[in-house]
């Protein structure tokens, strides 16, 4: 096109010139009229006077030529130029299939079996080996077969190809950490931004799931390949996975660019191992780097462990397990299976389910089930000593050896066994040691990015919208947020998870909501007996417990089978709660009924406000319990409180 402007520039003079002698031509004409007779023509296209027939024949011969000439030069200029348009667009659409080919080249001395395969096939297999992924990306197909049978071999997104070929370089919203609170947000931004496109990067093999499910209902499956399936019934019956969406709702990482509606991508088996704030880049652990406009840090934490075990060598950590991921629960499933002792060191919430999940296969099989911990009682730190004493005869009743008041001083492995030594002098011997003595918050990126980790509580610290800097925000359980209420708190709960995640999506978004939720959190020592709480439960504080005789109604099985959800949180709304009259009657003491506290309310108080409250075997009653909290009033008479909770109804 450039070189038809140019002979147009050429040809432009001459056209202009020709026309101007046609315009004096016809001029003199005109002039001459009077005197010229009538037979004479009124114009001639010459320079000369007028009657120079010959010369008009040859300038119009020679105008003549140019134009075709010019028509022909255009012609095959414009067909030349049509001709090296289509020859660069088939050389921009063949690279692709050169580097695929070029590609086996290059790896031939890595792996040689590969050059013999078909082009297609022959650059994933070098690839996959050359990738920094472990041995874990093999558990995958299975669950893929049974969240999408359709899907069948489905594998996690980034595990199989280089990043530097195929991830993009950069994304709008990059969620650090695969769990609960990075779902939540990706839910939540694609909401309010149909369009967005969202990269999740986990550095477990399997994309986001629910936590919950593996100290609870799994372990109560008939299936015999519930590790494999990773599907279980919940408490009403109803069967379900633990990941949140089957491997067809996401795309593919190396797809996200080139999405036209978006679509959340999710990066498997990388870990981000540093973040340049100032730039909004991260690296992950084999080098890549991805830059963003908005970051989440959802990492969430990892299992704490007893120093006696960490110092006590290789071997006696190879028989413990610290219990947090999938990859645990299939662990301690099939060592339950192969042992014949096992003993868990907690007796907290996790340590406590895990007791109970075991104490009842110990009945099925030769298993001796162990509990032990430095409480009086199981959920010692949580539960008044009247509760707590009664839950560890609950647990007992599973068939579970309860140890309390017990400190580790040392472990050691003899003949093939594990010796637990007590500092007051017991030992205790078993085959496998659960470590469930908390969970310390992953907050290794926050010296590269330099982010304020909070000293007291741990975690990152951010405002009230979740925020850490103007484009980072941090949710979960390694967010340590102000509560408006309760002050600064950092909660461990699968509810805090979902609750901030959704809101540092929205406010990744553009929302600028403050975080003023109560969070609730709950816990089943088996399908019999269950408690949801909220705010702070700690058994230091004074408390006030009102109790009423359970029914059959009043199990954790029959509230799933009611609400028709297996994840209670799930089930709760705001619009059923209502406001609390104070009484003038005096307060109380604890009312407990000669032991038997099938269902009640205790609420827990700091200055004569009641700043947590536990649901015992009373379900779907948490909105009211939130606005307790939230009204932050002083109660003379909580027997009056606690009817709102219908726990006298039948």
């Amino acid at each position: 096109m450039l070189k038809c402007r140019t002979v147009w520039k050429k040809l432009a003079p001459l056209a202009r010139s020709s026309s101007t002698v046609c315009r004096q031509n016809v001029r003199r004409a005109g002039l001459n009229s009077g005197r010229i007779p009538a037979c004479v023509p009124a114009a001639h296209m010459s320079t000369g006077p007028a009657g120079g027939g010959r010369e008009n024949q040859l300038y119009i011969i020679l105008v003549g030529a140019t134009c075709v000439a010019g028509g022909v030069y255009a012609y095959r200029t414009i067909k030349g130029d049509s001709q090296r348009y289509q020859d660069r667009i088939d050389e921009i659409s063949s690279r692709p299939s050169k580097q695929a080919t070029e590609q086996p080249a290059a790896l031939i001395q890595l792996e040689p079996p590969a050059v013999e395969a078909t082009e297609t096939e022959a650059v994933p297999e070098p690839e996959s080996q050359a990738a920094p992924s472990t041995e874990e990306p093999s558990p995958p197909a299975p669950d893929a077969e049974v969240l999408a049978p359709i899907e069948t071999t489905e594998p996690p997104p980034g595990d199989s190809t280089p990043a530097s070929l195929k991830l993009p370089s950069h994304t709008t919203y990059l969620l650090i950490g695969g769990g609960t609170a990075s779902f939540a947000a990706a839910r939540s931004i694609r909401a309010r931004d149909p369009g967005a496109r969202v990269l999740i990067v986990t550095d477990e093999p399997v994309p986001p799931y629910m936590r919950p499910p593996l100290s609870k209902e799994l372990w109560f499956s008939d299936d015999p390949s519930v590790t494999e399936t990773l599907r279980f019934k919940q408490w009403n019956g109803k069967e379900r996975s633990i990941y949140f969406q089957p491997p067809s709702f996401y795309i593919n990482a190396e797809e996200l660019d080139g999405a036209e509606n978006g679509g959340v991508a999710v990066l498997t088996g990388r870990k981000v191992v540093h973040m340049d704030v100032r730039g909004n880049k991260i690296k992950l652990d084999d080098d890549t780097e991805i830059s963003y406009d908005k970051c989440l840090i959802a990492t969430g934490g990892a299992p704490r462990n007893l120093q006696v075990i960490e110092r006590a060598g290789e071997e006696v950590m190879q028989k413990t397990t610290l219990f947090r991921k999938v990859e645990d629960f299939k662990s301690l499933d099939k060592v339950s299976r192969n042992v014949k002792s096992i003993t868990i060191i907690g007796g907290g919430f996790l340590g406590s389910e895990l007791a109970c999940a075991l104490g009842r296969r110990s009945t099925e099989c030769d298993l001796e089930v162990i509990q032990m911990f430095p409480e009086k009682g199981n959920m010692g730190k949580v539960l008044p000593e009247y509760l707590s004493n009664w839950t560890t005869e609950k647990v007992k009743r599973e068939g579970v050896k309860v140890i309390s008041e017990a400190l580790v001083k040392s472990v050691v492995c003899k003949d093939d066994k594990l010796e637990i030594q007590l500092k007051d002098g017991r030992l205790v011997k078993t085959d496998h040691i659960v470590a469930a003595v908390g969970l310390e918050p992953n907050v290794d990126l926050a010296k590269s990015a330099g982010l304020e980790v909070d000293s007291d509580f741990g975690g990152f610290r951010v405002n009230a919208e979740l925020q850490a800097r103007s484009n980072i925000w941090v949710a979960g359980d390694a967010a340590c947020f102000y509560d408006i209420r309760l002050g600064r708190r950092r909660v461990e709960h699968h509810d805090h998870a979902v609750v901030s995640g959704r809101l540092a999506g929205e406010n990744m978004t553009g929302a600028n909501k403050p975080y003023w939720h109560q969070s609730m959190f709950w816990s089943d020592l088996g399908p019999d007996v269950g408690y949801e709480a909220i705010g702070i439960v700690d058994s230091s504080l004074p408390t006030v417990g009102v109790f009423a005789k359970a029914t059959a109604k009043d199990t954790p099985k029959a509230a799933t089978e009611k609400s028709g959800t297996g994840i209670r949180s799930e089930s709760e709304t705001e619009d059923t709660a209502t406001s609390p009259v104070a009484s003038s009657t005096p307060a109380p003491a604890v009312v407990q009924q000669k032991d038997e506290y099938g269902k009640g309310v205790i609420f827990y108080l700091r200055d004569k406000v009641v700043v947590g409250i536990i649901l015992w075997n009373v379900f779907n009653r948490m909105p009211i319990a939130r606005k307790i909290i939230k009204d932050g009033e002083q109660h003379a008479d909580l027997n009056e409180v606690a009817k709102l909770f219908n726990i006298h109804d039948d």
